[in-house]
């Protein structure tokens, strides 16, 4: 008998990062060495100091269910850091903790969208936010930006409507890195206020931040010659150290007491502590809201790992060194790839990233009778060169292709000269 699903898991596509790992996992069992440079996950083990604090909690016996909305300890730290690094003041009961950001992201557009509510998505993005919005029967409205992708005010504009319920912002973003302008972010804010809508603000990316590429770039010491934007095309330029300035990261919800009201701000320990497979986030927000999502989750995963949640009180309140640690690293093979891709590979431009660890190449010269689509490059990229890459299709863009670096330096060497090789041929 033929089963029939939903018609919202008939329509639901698969995340397009996770089904390239899927088959770089099945080529690496088959005995083939690839260059996975598809996954946004920090190559580092978590940090020590974590690990300890998990196991000594499990030697506590704190192994047992925890309310849903997270253990007090770990919701008053997490309040404790949103004032002293995003300038937002919120109460422990306007924080809920969940599986991961993604989860949270889910349980907020389940709370505020109803069907045929629109949400404005900038793109390229991140497909799950369109996916979860098409799940919570809503309507993704895509607000299509140009390189270098910088989040304006005109391109929401553009795309609002009397259906618009929310914003969806990404900043530093998937795939492209890019940071939005306080400018922009205050224009924004008025516009959300004018136009009676949400912010949900995905700032899973917030402590990787890099050198201001738009006027100036990294220097490791005075007069070097490095990469800079001039457009969306990478070139290189002689610039003075001391007039490099460093990306900052602004919560929107810190611009006042209304836009906070409107905002739901989302985060977690993926990224910045490299927590990947421990599967938590948190998020802050209105307590109508944030109640609402504590309710929802009460009835599909409850609370998350309990020693994930004494990991992340440790996370917040010990070291930070690791922090800095990964950061430094990321930047040093972002300043290698700028080099090598402004070197070598004409056929290719790049888009410098502000944040984040990813590089959005520009592929359309490569295209033509062999590889139609970003996607066809991906593929032959990986066949024939075992380098995985996630294709712009991946992020609503297609013609471009994403690159993680956050893989050891001596995989991203050797992906270069794979990649060179490939350019080539490409036609």
């Amino acid at each position: 008998m033929k089963t029939k699903l939903s018609a919202r898991v008939r329509t639901l596509a698969p995340s397009a990062t996770l089904a390239v790992d899927g088959t770089v996992k099945k080529l690496q069992s088959q005995g083939k060495k690839i260059l996975n440079l598809s996954l946004g996950e920090p190559d580092f083990d978590t940090p020590k100091n974590i690990q300890d604090a998990a196991i000594l909690a499990m030697q506590k016996g704190h192994t047992h269910y925890t309310t849903t909305a997270g253990i007090t300890k770990l919701r008053e730290e997490v309040a404790k850091k949103f004032l002293k690094e995003n300038h937002i003041s919120y109460d422990p009961s306007e924080i809920v903790v969940g599986v991961g950001s993604k989860q949270l992201l889910y349980n907020a557009l389940m709370v505020l969208c109803d069907e045929g509510d629109e949400v404005i998505v900038p793109v390229p993005t991140w497909s799950t936010y369109i996916e979860q919005i098409k799940l919570c029967k809503a309507t993704p409205c895509e607000a299509k930006m140009k390189p270098p992708f910088k989040l304006t005010v005109k391109d929401l504009e553009k795309k609002i409507s009397k259906k618009t319920k929310a914003i969806i912002l990404n900043s530093p973003a998937n795939p492209t890195g890019a940071v939005i302008e306080e400018e922009e972010l205050k224009n924004i804010t008025k516009l959300a206020m004018a136009k009676n809508v949400w912010i949900i603000a995905d700032e899973i990316y917030e402590k990787i931040l890099y050198m201001d590429t738009r006027r100036h770039a990294e220097l490791d010491s005075a007069s070097k010659e490095i990469p800079k934007q001039d457009g969306y095309r990478t070139v290189t330029r002689q610039v003075r150290d001391d007039k490099v300035k460093k990306i900052q990261h602004i919560s929107i919800a810190s611009f006042g007491r209304e836009i906070k009201a409107r905002t739901i701000t989302i985060n977690g320990f993926s990224k910045s502590y490299a927590m990947t497979g421990w599967r938590i986030g948190y998020a802050g927000g209105p307590k109508e809201v944030i109640s609402a999502m504590i309710n929802l989750q009460s009835q599909t995963t409850s609370n998350t790992s309990s020693l994930a949640q004494y990991a992340g009180v440790e996370a917040l309140t010990g070291s930070q060194r690791s922090i800095k640690k990964m950061a430094d690293a990321f930047a040093k093979r972002r300043r290698f790839l700028l080099k090598a891709f402004v070197a070598d590979l004409d056929r290719l431009s790049v888009v410098p990233p502000e944040g984040a660890f990813y590089l959005f190449i520009n592929v359309t010269k490569c295209l033509g009778k062999e590889y139609k689509t970003s996607s066809d490059w991906c593929t032959g990229l990986l066949e024939k060169e075992h380098v995985a890459l996630v294709p712009g299709e991946a992020f609503l863009y297609p013609g471009w292709v994403r690159l993680s670096f956050a893989a050891a330096d001596d995989v991203l060497e050797e992906a270069v000269k794979r990649i060179k090789r490939f350019v080539k041929i490409s036609n």
